[in-house]
């Protein structure tokens, strides 16, 4: 009897055991699977929310995959979510990184609502040991912010890029020559396309270029910004001073006027135009000239514009809007930036009475 009940029970536990092994390799062939689409599907960084617009399948190791949906309309009904993008140039930003991020800290808009992306050049040359001291300053700011317990921005990328160039060479007075500012600025101009390329998220509403080496601005400057709801606005960029005298900094905040547009059809097209130089004179009537006295919710249209402190709704550059690394109607960089928008039928506006402070270079 106790042999015959020992059997039976172990003809029992066999069929119970291979039921349970046939059990585990589906659910095991069925987490591959899933994992497998999971995989696809993040290693698409442009992925957009599920929709019915546009289907598109992946297949992957002969095997074709769950289709998965991109729906474009809907990046305009995402959050306000802002992107900070900074380049990092120069070895000298060492001493402002500090300030930077202290400022974005206590600017009274969402640190969960706030992207940073920060592009460093790392040179072939001599300095390339300075900017590895830079890149880990910078590491080691980074991860203080974001291992807080709370309060921490949505995400801080750095990025490296060498465009074989040094932005600091031996002989500075080269670098800040006049005939030297166009290559400079189409190096600089590929920085920002660059940045912007990469860091730019399906997410993010708004663009923020900002200098590293600004060292004040109102903590509500996002808020007051965005309620204009204009394309590209910018604030007016000073120098600060001991005696609170007025000494503008970012001159490629401008209009056009009738001179410097006649000027303009005297030269050829591959001439480049810049403003705060001795060696031309423009024409131009430049937003740091222009009174400020009608407060922060006057607001002038502008034909060029800097980046030390400017604001762009993310889809002037997801329609195409970059910074030209060539002559475009006789800018580089931000203010060819300008020149592009302006033809995409995009608009600037500046105010003159809002106050960011650049640090002396």
């Amino acid at each position: 009897m106790t042999s015959l009940y020992t059997f039976r029970f172990g003809r029992r536990l066999v069929v119970f055991t291979f039921l349970l092994i046939c059990l585990f390799l589906y659910v095991f062939h069925q987490g591959n699977t899933e994992n497998e689409m999971s995989n696809s599907m993040c290693h698409n960084t442009r992925s957009m929310p599920s929709s019915q617009t546009t289907l598109s399948w992946k297949a992957q190791n002969n095997k074709l995959l769950q289709p998965y949906y991109r729906d474009l309309n809907a990046l305009e009904a995402t959050s306000e979510h802002i992107l900070v993008l900074t380049p990092i140039l120069k070895v000298e930003a060492i001493d402002h990184i500090d300030r930077y991020f202290e400022l974005l800290d206590k600017s009274t808009y969402p640190n969960h609502l706030i992207s940073i992306g920060i592009l460093i050049s790392i040179p072939s040359s001599p300095s390339a040991e300075k900017h590895q001291a830079l890149l880990h300053t910078l590491t080691t700011l980074v991860q203080r912010f974001q291992q807080r317990w709370f309060n921490a921005f949505h995400d801080i990328t750095i990025y490296q890029r060498d465009f074989h160039f040094d932005f600091e060479p031996a002989d500075k007075q080269q670098l800040h020559s006049f005939d030297f500012q166009p290559y400079r600025r189409s190096i600089t101009a590929r920085a920002r396309n660059y940045l912007l390329s990469t860091a730019l998220q399906n997410h993010h509403t708004w663009v923020a270029w900002m200098d590293v080496d600004i060292v004040s601005y109102p903590a509500t400057i996002f808020e007051d910004l965005m309620r204009h709801d204009v394309d590209v606005i910018v604030p007016n960029c000073l120098l600060p001073t001991n005696d609170g005298s007025f000494w503008g900094y970012d001159r490629n905040n401008w209009q056009e006027t009738d001179g410097s547009m006649r000027f303009q059809m005297k030269v050829g097209t591959d001439f480049v135009m810049m403003e705060g130089y001795d060696e031309l004179v423009t024409g131009r009537t430049l937003m740091v000239d222009m009174p400020t006295h009608l407060g922060p919710d006057h607001l002038v249209p502008l034909d060029g514009v800097g980046a030390s402190f400017t604001l762009v709704k993310a889809i002037v550059h997801r329609e195409g809007a970059n910074f030209p690394s060539f002559v475009f109607q006789h800018q580089v960089d931000t203010e060819g930036f300008a020149r592009m928008i302006q033809a995409m039928g995009y608009s600037i506006f500046g105010i003159p009475s809002y106050f960011v402070y650049h640090a002396h270079s």
